[in-house]
């Protein structure tokens, strides 16, 4: 059986969070938790809870609790979220105003109690 954790609208580039995605994909949930402890980077605390909250939805979903090592990561990616303006600007040149874009994403994790996934 399988559960997903999607994570709209994070403020955080698609590239850099799919660096860490490409660590975890494949792994178990233990090793990916010990991987992502391991990697410097600012967007770990959220494909960490991403990770977390689709371990636990399997869990409800198969109505006990379930050994971190018994569940795979089957498939996480980012994709690329709204690159709107904000209300802000930044001093463009000769006096203009250039607005403000801020790069966001969407992250989906899935999980599932088979290595192989479905």
């Amino acid at each position: 059986m399988e559960a997903i954790c999607k994570l709209k609208y994070q403020r955080y580039g698609r590239r850099k969070v799919g660096q860490l995605l490409d660590q975890i994909r494949g792994k178990n949930l233990y090793q990916a938790e010990q991987i992502l402890a391991s990697i410097p980077m600012r967007a770990t605390e959220l494909v960490q809870d991403a990770v977390k909250s689709a371990g636990a939805n399997l869990s409800v979903k198969l109505g006990k609790k379930l050994d971190l090592k018994a569940i795979w990561v089957t498939s996480a990616f980012a994709d690329q979220g709204p690159m709107k303006m904000l209300r802000r600007v930044q001093p463009g040149p000769q006096g203009r105003a250039m607005p403000f874009k801020r790069k966001m994403c969407h992250i989906t994790v899935t999980v599932s109690d088979t290595k192989g996934g479905k």
